[in-house]
């Protein structure tokens, strides 16, 4: 009321948990994000994802390249592991925002088509191992390894630096509903059929214990769907929209 200093009522009867998609995908690699270096902590998801490849075979003529910007650490990461290198094979243009959160399919499409763009030379008859943060949809990425094989590429192997994204945040994220979340209803193999590649593989969400210096202050909900607040009637206790599950 006007006039009366305001009142802050918080919960802290449960510990506080950071959302681990910070680390992830939201924080500048340059950062110190919940007191953990964020291009370390991507370059160490990228070696951990070296560590489930040992026997794909590859050398150093195999090209790893990152769909920039958020993974271009985890693919530096990849590299630094393996025989091979490191090469920007896909360029951005900064100018276009996240596609994830566009608010339809039409949008998102636009949006791939004037954000990235192929450098052919890189990939003819070439090994591809592509990295990138995660799979929301699918349908972005779906579009950047048609490019990538339209542009020469022989195999395509699609590696993931965040577990599968199964569930919807409740605490500010702006994911879309869970049935539109493609993990949440296909396997690791139809996803892979549905993005078109070769390979695909995902960082393991109990890798994350060796990699966070504070692992169990961090909130992998929407990969493991284990919620510290019921997300049962949230939204009628806040602005989440009711239909996130």
């Amino acid at each position: 009321e006007r006039n009366k200093p305001l009142e802050t009522i918080s919960d802290f009867s449960q510990n506080q948990q950071h959302c681990v998609f910070e680390l992830i995908y939201f924080s500048r690699p340059d950062a110190i994000t919940f007191d953990e270096k964020v291009y370390d902590i991507r370059k160490k998801i990228g070696a951990k994802l070296f560590e489930y490849d040992k026997e794909l075979g590859v050398d150093k003529d195999t090209v790893i390249m990152a769909v920039p910007d958020s993974s271009n650490f985890v693919a530096l990461g990849y590299a630094h592991s393996s025989p091979a290198n490191f090469d920007m094979g896909l360029l951005r243009n900064h100018y276009v925002g996240r596609t994830f959160t566009k608010p339809d399919q039409k949008q998102r499409d636009e949006g791939v088509r004037h954000k990235f763009n192929p450098l052919p030379e890189f990939f003819n008859g070439k090994k591809v191992i592509m990295v990138d943060d995660s799979i929301v949809r699918g349908t972005t990425l779906r579009k950047i390894v048609r490019m990538i094989r339209s542009s020469g590429a022989k195999e395509i192997h699609v590696r993931i630096g965040s577990p599968k994204v199964i569930g919807s945040c409740y605490y500010g994220i702006d994911t879309p509903t869970r049935k539109e979340l493609i993990a949440s209803t296909k396997s690791e193999t139809e996803i892979c059929n549905f993005i078109e590649a070769d390979s695909l593989k995902y960082m393991e969400v109990e890798d994350f214990a060796t990699i966070l210096k504070n692992y169990r202050n961090f909130c992998f909900a929407c990969f493991d769907l284990k919620y510290q607040y019921s997300p049962d009637d949230f939204h009628q206790k806040t602005n989440a929209p009711d239909n996130r599950c």
